[in-house]
């Protein structure tokens, strides 16, 4: 069986998107190694507590892993809230909302009513995407609210 066990989201800043990650969503570091021998490559990931899953916080690289133009756009895709997005659920989405407000996360959307469930939107130091959802089932899905989905 294969499972997903890290993905990752390019960052401006390490240290800022740790602090983010850690002090304001509330998340675990899983890893923080610097590699000496890779030019002092850090791998940074972190997780939400209790799961076996997690983001690695990458920074953009220079040449020659990628030139000045592509780093550059990957930047501006960031900027612009383009370079992906997370979805997250959780059982209370408006609780979560007050909960990550209070600790300083800048929500772009408020808790909506959506065809899915409540949904709500913020994002990272970076730019990158994040959408809360507190789901439900649509007509014609099966599974759970927080699981995958599959059209029946």
């Amino acid at each position: 069986m294969i499972k997903l066990t890290t993905t990752q989201l390019w960052v401006h800043d390490q240290d800022e998107a740790l602090e983010f990650y850690t002090k304001r969503l509330g998340w675990e570091v899983a890893s923080d190694v610097t590699v000496p021998e890779m030019g002092n490559f850090r791998w940074l990931a972190v997780s939400p507590p209790g799961q076996d899953i997690a983001i690695t916080l990458m920074a953009i690289p220079g040449p020659p892993v990628m030139d000045a133009q592509t780093a550059g756009q990957v930047r501006d895709l960031m900027g612009k809230g383009y370079a992906g997005t997370v979805f997250l659920t959780t059982d209370d989405c408006r609780k979560a909302y007050e909960e990550l407000s209070a600790r300083g996360v800048e929500f772009t959307e408020e808790p909506t009513e959506q065809p899915y469930g409540l949904d709500a939107a913020f994002h990272d130091p970076s730019g990158n995407s994040f959408r809360i959802a507190e789901r439900r089932l649509m007509p014609g899905e099966t599974g759970t609210r927080t699981g995958a989905v599959a059209a029946g």
